[in-house]
């Protein structure tokens, strides 16, 4: 019951979330302009990048959270390790603020390409930057923490909240004090600022009080370091190969030219959110499972979980794909834009659902501790990634970049799953391809595909969208029919 209430709760607050980012785009677009889109589209970039700063050591401690939970380790050890965690985490921020503030003007005259906004707005808009990126990263340190106690309805209860202050409150700064870039980060910087510290409250609130005081500990570190090591390997690798091509393009593109791919890129990262929650409730449960030895039910958990991802986030994504035009009209208003940006979203999407399908596999090692994989398929993708972008992109442009993002997740589909199941799951492997992928995401493409052939007309917006709602609902349904694990589970359901 607590796994269930977990993915509902984290579908529910991380879908939330999204629709407050995603609702206002046009507005951002509207009041800001394009290339000011580009700038808000390079700090998605640097916040990812700086997230590696923390060494590995937020996912450790989301682990170790969940060891708690399982009872691995006890409250005194948990107490000592994020007051060091938070010690590391405060100091990476001040770092990190400073960083940005020192460098804005290199970054301004010497990486960008703006056209139309001023040298001195993209030199403040850095700085700003800095400030909002730091206090997430904060912020991020008590949430991973809440998550891997698997209170995670606290969790996605607090992001909501905050999630519509940082949607409508930038709306509201842009139309009504300021409609400027310098405005909206001032706004991200307050917001963050306030829910890092309810979120610290929450998790001083849910840990049991330890018999001492909690204090810094290099003992504590050690004990979670190599874990931690092997995470800052994979997030620094994952991060090259997720990033690298916005990184490349906000350099080889004029600024208004990223701003249509970091809006395709923000539109197709979409589908994260239809897989996220599944992955957040799933790792400490795979976690607490490992530390029992339970295999069979593991097992189970596994498959479920990968067919949790497969009928959500796929079907998900085949809709955008096969209507992607018609989505990002209805969204935008904006036939020019929509023009831009559509054959990019689409092919983008076609990528991004390859690599969420990996996230339950890829949550399976983490909790096994198993980090070593990850980080050698992730060597051998960037050897070859880099140089093929750096080829590609000037010769194809941005469409060029997405089309090696679906080739890259194409390969791992294939050697990743091979490797990580000949270790941990040595019988799951065809069962994981053929009946959590393949058989329920190709009901999901012929379902869509005939959506796409009956689809009205010339008979206006809101009929429009209620045909694309009436698609999902119908392509969700019968992916979810020809998953066996979730056909039972909504059989229960049923019956009871």
């Amino acid at each position: 019951m607590s796994l269930k209430r977990n993915v509902l709760a984290n579908y529910f607050g991380q879908a939330y979330a999204a629709v407050m980012a995603l609702a206002f785009v046009p507005l951002y677009i509207k009041y800001l302009g394009i290339e000011a889109y580009g700038l808000i589209g390079i700090f998605v970039v640097l916040q990812a990048w700086l997230s590696l700063l923390d060494m590995g050591v937020k996912p450790a401690l989301a682990r170790e959270m969940a060891r708690f939970t399982g009872g691995g380790i006890d409250a005194q050890s948990v107490w000592d390790l994020l007051r060091s965690v938070e010690v590391i985490a405060l100091g990476i921020a001040a770092l990190t603020g400073i960083g940005m503030y020192l460098t804005a003007g290199w970054l301004a005259t010497s990486w960008v390409q703006p056209e139309q906004i001023s040298e001195d707005t993209v030199v403040r808009a850095f700085a700003l930057m800095g400030l909002v990126v730091a206090a997430r990263f904060v912020e991020s340190i008590y949430a991973n923490s809440i998550a891997g106690l698997q209170r995670q309805v606290l969790q996605n209860a607090i992001t909501i909240v905050m999630a519509t202050l940082r949607g409508f409150g930038s709306v509201a700064v842009l139309i009504w004090v300021s409609p400027t870039i310098e405005a909206f980060f001032i706004w991200q910087g307050i917001i963050s600022v306030a829910t890092a510290l309810i979120f610290m409250g929450a998790v001083y609130r849910i840990l049991p009080n330890p018999p001492r005081t909690a204090r810094f500990s290099l003992s504590e570190i050690r004990k979670i370091w190599k874990f931690a090591a092997g995470m800052m390997g994979i997030t620094f690798l994952s991060l090259l190969l997720t990033q690298i091509d916005k990184i490349l393009l906000s350099r080889l593109l004029t600024l208004e030219a990223f701003g249509y791919y970091a809006l395709a890129a923000v539109v197709a990262g979409g589908l994260h959110i239809m897989t996220t929650p599944v992955a957040s409730a799933f790792f400490p449960r795979f976690t607490e499972l490992i530390t029992r030895r339970d295999v069979p039910i593991l097992r189970e958990a596994y498959h479920l979980g990968a067919q949790l991802v497969t009928v959500l986030m796929g079907s998900a994504a085949v809709i955008l794909i096969v209507f992607c035009e018609r989505i990002l009209l209805l969204w935008t208003a904006d036939p020019e834009l929509t023009a831009r940006v559509a054959p990019i979203t689409g092919v983008l999407a076609l990528g991004t659902g390859l690599n969420c399908l990996l996230w339950i596999p890829y949550q399976m090692q983490l909790a096994d501790g198993w980090t070593s994989l990850t980080i050698r398929i992730n060597i051998v993708a960037v050897i070859l990634l880099i140089p093929t972008i750096l080829w590609v992109v000037p010769a194809y442009g941005a469409i060029g970049a997405a089309w090696i993002w679906v080739i890259l997740n194409s390969g791992f589909m294939v050697f990743s799953i091979y490797f990580m199941h000949r270790r941990l799951l040595p019988t799951e492997k065809w069962l994981w391809y053929r009946q959590d992928i393949a058989i329920p995401l190709s009901a999901a493409v012929v379902a869509a595909l005939l959506c796409r052939w009956i689809m009205p007309t010339g008979h206006g917006r809101l009929i429009e969208l209620a045909f694309l709602s009436a698609s999902f609902s119908c392509t969700l349904s019968v992916a979810a029919v020809t998953a066996p694990l979730i056909r039972e589970q909504l059989k229960q359901m049923i019956n009871k």
